[in-house]
């Protein structure tokens, strides 16, 4: 790698244990490029409904998340349909389920 970023699996599986230590229900649902893959967030609300959020990067290189789907909460089948078909479109990309019922998750970055 030509910057200073850790390779995305290590990168997505430090923030899983620290998940797993606050206690945090969070899944790899699929693993994608292991050095610089992407990542997609599916966030399980519960019985709210579910976001997902793609991650990207700002003008200045910084990581942030777009909502996917207007960022509504939506059905669990309606984000796993969408997820479905980002991976088809980019089978390099990691997915990561996350259960918080207020929506939090543990990766830096703003939401754009």
């Amino acid at each position: 790698m030509s910057d200073d970023r850790l390779p995305t699996h290590l990168w997505i599986q430090a923030h899983i244990r620290r998940c797993s230590a606050e206690g945090t229900p969070a899944t790899v649902v699929h693993k994608g490029e292991r050095m610089s893959g992407m990542l997609l967030l599916k966030l399980n609300q519960l019985g709210q409904g579910c976001r997902v959020l793609t991650q990207m990067r700002d003008m200045d290189g910084r990581l942030g998340w777009m909502p996917a789907l207007n960022g509504d909460l939506i059905e669990e089948r309606d984000a796993d349909d969408y997820i479905e078909r980002a991976v088809k479109r980019d089978p390099d990309l990691w997915v990561v389920e996350i259960e918080s019922r207020d929506g939090s998750h543990p990766f830096e970055g703003k939401l754009l």
